[in-house]
């Protein structure tokens, strides 16, 4: 049997083509309440709301351009890719975790994505574990 991450990227996965708005189109749009983090032009992180160590913040970027998942990524991308790096290591030294964390980004159905708008989990304030998944 699945596991809740898993099940909702099941579900989740027949809906990435679509261009329907996401959980985080309504989050930026203010429809779904958040708990900012860090906002610039570009980007717009808060907390997750299902953490899965003691930092959990979701990283997104504001418009999606065609970037529901990196297997998408185009040329056009590369500038918004490399500010999302960035912006996930200001946060990591603003949440105080010069000591480590983790970047990571779920892709597709076997990635265990459940939300088609690309978005990078950055996770801290524990010791990470190997192998993540």
């Amino acid at each position: 049997m699945a596991d809740g991450e898993e099940a909702a990227a099941q579900v989740a996965a027949p809906l990435r083509d679509t261009g329907a708005p996401t959980i985080f189109d309504k989050i930026l749009k203010k429809e779904i309440p958040s708990t900012a983090v860090y906002e610039d032009d570009l980007v717009y992180a808060f907390r997750d709301i299902s953490p899965q160590a003691p930092t959990h913040i979701l990283i997104i970027p504001k418009q999606r351009d065609g970037l529901t998942q990196l297997i998408k990524a185009e040329e056009k991308h590369k500038e918004l890719l490399g500010h999302l790096l960035y912006a996930a290591k200001l946060i990591a030294v603003q949440e105080g975790l010069e000591e480590g964390y983790r970047v990571v980004i779920n892709d597709g159905p076997d990635g265990c994505q459940s939300v088609y708008h690309l978005h990078l989990h950055l996770l801290g304030g524990r010791k990470m574990k190997w192998p993540p998944g």
